[in-house]
């Protein structure tokens, strides 16, 4: 297996532009209380965006830009019927997320080529300065949205629902990092870039559809330099 030779770091400012909404199981129903609730720490109560959401996210986005996208994550079969400039795209985000080591049992050569998972996130938390101003001034940390559906034939709203979500203009810490092997590129990074562009394209968390999670990354630096430049002039479609 090739040699760890560095890994890089990106942090950022993840910024809410609208509400966003990733759940929690809720363990009892209470009468008159939120039906779907936000996801926070179990001690401070305060709502964070869990890593697994962002990994999925990017993953999810970037196998669809890829042409190749199945009902399962991209493997070690899907890259072998892969062609071309599809192939690699294949083989980089196997590189970068990983794939079944059950897949490569049969090919070592291929096993040793693609590596370990590159990407690492962490959980984000509310940024200090933004929790502790909210908290100052007596206000939430998370809104209540109330919804329903309209019967198409009478113009009457059905099953009201009470929603949970983070508001918009709250910020938080986002962070992940990328392992650096012997004979790697520039191309995992720059996916990886291209990968959180996807994100702000789209949206992060449930109800997309509707307007919920839309977000922006701010202040990004690599590796504690200021990489936001970088990030603005990345192209999520690169020209064929």
């Amino acid at each position: 297996m090739p040699q760890l030779t560095a890994i890089t770091t990106i942090e950022a400012k993840l910024e809410l532009l609208t509400g966003l909404r990733i759940g929690a199981g809720d363990a009892e129903m209470q009468i008159g209380g939120v039906d779907n609730t936000v996801v926070k720490h179990p001690i401070t109560q305060s709502p964070y965006i869990p890593g697994s959401s962002i990994k999925g996210k990017m993953r999810s986005l970037l196998e669809w830009r890829s042409g190749a996208v199945q009902q399962g994550p991209l493997d070690k079969r899907a890259h072998d019927d892969a062609r071309g400039s599809v192939q690699g795209e294949i083989r980089r985000i196997l590189q970068l997320f990983g794939t079944g080591g059950g897949e490569f049992k049969d090919d070592p050569a291929f096993a040793a080529e693609i590596g370990p998972s590159r990407l690492a996130f962490w959980d984000c938390a509310l940024c200090p300065q933004w929790e502790k101003q909210v908290r100052d001034n007596h206000r939430l940390l998370t809104e209540v949205k109330s919804e329903n559906r309209i019967n198409r034939i009478s113009g009457v709203a059905e099953h009201p629902r009470n929603t949970e979500r983070v508001p918009s203009g709250a910020s938080f810490d986002f962070r992940l990092s990328i392992k650096r092997l012997a004979g790697d590129g520039e191309d995992l990074l720059e996916t990886v870039l291209q990968g959180l562009k996807l994100i702000e394209f789209d949206s992060l968390g449930g109800s997309g559809s509707r307007g919920y999670g839309k977000v922006r990354f701010a202040q990004l630096r690599i590796d504690g330099q200021d990489g936001q430049p970088r990030f603005d002039q990345v192209q999520a479609f690169p020209n064929p």
